[in-house]
Parts: structure tokens; sequence; C-alpha cells
């Protein structure tokens, strides 16, 4: 028992749960966006079950670290740039996620209110879908960068199950907080496009500190604080158009 609590684990512990969560937060508005799609009484489930999903890859992704490095090596050569498995999985990820928000960009602002509600069903389907494909690339991601900063593999799912905790607890409250904001809600899906181009980037070998992203993004979200509290209630906000119509009941 010394020799698993020690100082140097409890540490690494401590660091890759923060990381993790912040890492997290992106994988969470993704979720809260696409959940915010369907129906309200769909919206918990789907946001549920999107993360529990998110856990259990990330946990099958540590538990294949020799597959993992494997990822790494060079599977070709294309016009001089060596492409790996991770590349691959990046590069489609971060265009898949670029090619979303400008597609969820473009239906709220543009789209027809209501246009998809006779397709419930299917729409949650595919929201489950969508889910599982960025759930790949975020926890990859995220398992690259826990293997870098771990050594013990208890250390790595422990803080990886209390980051999927935190963000259990406070999927709620960011997806009803998005949702009431449109504003917010845009700028949440052009940070979505910034993370799709960074793994774009990365795909190309070319790597941007997530420092800098992070920063632009903190930067963004303060400015728009101090602009949703110097506005308050006395401006009535955007309405954005919504795939699923709310039912109204019929006139007797």
């Amino acid at each position: 028992m010394d020799a698993i609590f020690t100082a140097e684990n409890m540490l690494a512990l401590l660091t890759l749960t923060a990381m993790e969560i912040v890492l997290g937060v992106d994988n969470v508005i993704f979720i809260s966006i696409l959940a915010g799609k369907l129906p309200v009484e769909q919206q918990a489930r789907a946001r549920q079950i999107g993360l529990a999903l998110a856990l259990i890859t990330r946990i099958l992704l540590l538990l294949s670290i020799s597959w993992i490095a494997g990822l790494t090596e060079p599977l070709f050569e294309l016009f001089g740039q060596e492409f790996s498995g991770r590349s691959l999985i990046l590069l489609g990820g971060g265009l898949f996620l670029i090619g979303k928000a400008t597609f969820e960009i473009h239906e709220k602002l543009e789209g027809e209110e209501g246009h998809a509600s006779a397709k419930v069903a299917a729409s949650f389907a595919s929201v489950i879908v969508q889910i599982i494909l960025l759930d790949v690339v975020f926890s990859l991601d995220s398992v690259i960068t826990a293997v870098g900063m771990a050594d013990a593999l208890w250390v790595m799912i422990t803080a990886v199950v209390v980051a999927i905790a935190v963000m259990l607890a406070i999927a709620g409250s960011l997806s009803d907080f998005v949702n009431r904001h449109p504003t917010v809600k845009m700028l949440a899906l052009s940070f979505l496009l910034l993370i799709g181009f960074s793994l774009v980037a990365e795909g190309f070998e070319l790597h941007i500190p997530k420092g800098y992203i992070y920063f632009a993004m903190g930067f963004s979200v303060l400015v728009e604080v101090l602009n949703l509290r110097l506005s308050g209630k006395s401006k009535k906000p955007v309405q954005l158009h919504q795939r699923y119509a709310p039912e109204t009941p019929a006139k007797q």
C-alpha cells in the first residue's frame, strides 16, 4: 500500500484529474449541444449515455496502452507527410467536428423551425452515434495525455473516473446555461470549430500547445460573462431556430 499511495502517485493523480476535467469540458459542450437537438425529455438521457460511453471508451483505451503506443507508428507516407493511426483518427475527428459545428451554426441561424419534429426516434439514435464518434477522438487525446503524465494504471483510471463523475454532475447545469443564452451557444460552437482545427493540425503533426487554445477560449468566456452581466435582463436574447418544435395541444 505504501508503494501505491506514494507522494508521486498522489501528485500525479491530482494533476491528471484536473487536466482530464479541463480536457473534458469541450466533450461536455459538444454532447450538450448534440443532446440539445432532441426533445427536452430525452436530453438528460442522451447526455448520460454519452458520458457513460466516454468513460467506457477511455477505460478500454487505458487497458490497451500497448495498442495506443502502436497508433503513433507511421502507416504510410503521402506528399512527404507520414500518417499514423492516431493522425488519421485526429484528422477524421477534426474534420467531422468542423463540419458538424458549421452545420449546427447554420441550422440555428437559418434553419427551419421544427423541421425535424417528425423524426425524434431516428435523431436520438443519430445523436448517440455522433457522440460515440467524437468520444473516440476526445478519449484518444485524453488517454495519450494520461499516459504521458502518470506511470501507474490505477492513477490514470481513477483520474478518468473522477473527471467523468464531475462532468456528469455539471452537464445538466452547463447544458441549461448554454441553452438559455444563444450567444453562449454560438460561442461554444465556435470553440468546437477551434478544437476541430487543432485536431486537424495535430493530425498533420503540427503541435499547437493546448495552453494557447484554452487561453483563447477562457478569454472569450470572460468577455462573454462581462457582456451578460452588463446587459442583464434588459435585452431580450435572439431566439435560435430549434429542430424540434414543442408540441401544442390541439384546439377543441
